[in-house]
């Protein structure tokens, strides 16, 4: 089944938005998050994509409130991201309420490790995070300010090697900036690798983009600024739900 994942990017327990990750960006969208969750919810959405940006700088998740306040008052399947590098950290996030975590940093970082994650806790609850600029296939990570050596398909070929069975993948050049999925990049992953499955992040226009993305054998896409800009609406979402 393919999966429409709205996301909520949190700075200092607010939703925001971002273009291409730049902070400079911000603009708050929001100061409750919870708010918005519950809207998504109550039009049939089943997961949401939490992601912690104080945590993606500082190297530890930071927001864990917003996290146990979601998961309190939703019944949505959290899968919560940034900062996440540690056993320590895995765990509280699911004492907090994740379903899912999503790890960027730590698996560039400490690969073993996030390959220790994998066996740890089940493949079904540990997703890789693997961002990059097309023009270079580089990994980039904390919160894609900063950029690595590691080339994108190296990279999900080593935990693909180990058991990764989710991946989401962005490119950081059409996040929040609504210029259309980068189509050829998902295609291509899929080729490579064919048993995984695969999330879609960044420059979803409209649904006809979610069409396209899951007629392509993709696994979900996660959405974010076209619907808090309203090119996307709760009745648009809740019509896919039911139809498709």
């Amino acid at each position: 089944m393919f999966e429409i994942v709205p996301s909520i990017w949190v700075i200092n327990g607010k939703c925001v938005r971002l273009k291409r990750g730049d902070f400079a960006t911000e603009e708050v969208i929001s100061s409750n998050p919870l708010e918005i969750a519950q809207a998504f919810e109550g039009i049939g959405i089943q997961r949401l994509h939490l992601v912690d940006l104080d945590g993606a700088r500082r190297g530890e998740p930071k927001n864990y409130h917003i996290l146990e306040a979601i998961a309190g008052y939703t019944d949505l399947k959290l899968d919560f991201t940034g900062g996440i590098s540690t056993d320590g950290d895995v765990i509280k996030c699911f004492e907090f309420g994740a379903k899912t975590v999503t790890v960027a940093s730590a698996a560039a970082n400490f690969p073993e490790r996030f390959a220790q994650f994998i066996l740890s806790y089940g493949r079904e609850k540990i997703n890789l995070a693997a961002d990059t600029n097309p023009s270079d296939h580089k990994i980039k990570i904390r919160g894609w300010l900063k950029k690595t050596e590691i080339d994108l398909f190296d990279h999900i070929e080593f935990f693909y090697d180990r058991g990764l069975k989710y991946l989401k993948c962005s490119d950081v050049t059409r996040d929040g900036v609504m210029e259309g999925p980068n189509f050829e990049l998902y295609k291509e992953v899929l080729e490579r690798f064919p048993n995984i499955h695969v999330a879609a992040s960044g420059g979803v226009r409209g649904i006809d983009d979610f069409r396209k993305l899951r007629d392509m054998g993709l696994h979900a896409v996660v959405f974010g600024r076209a619907f808090y800009e309203g090119k996307i609406s709760l009745n648009d979402l809740e019509k896919f739900i039911a139809n498709g």
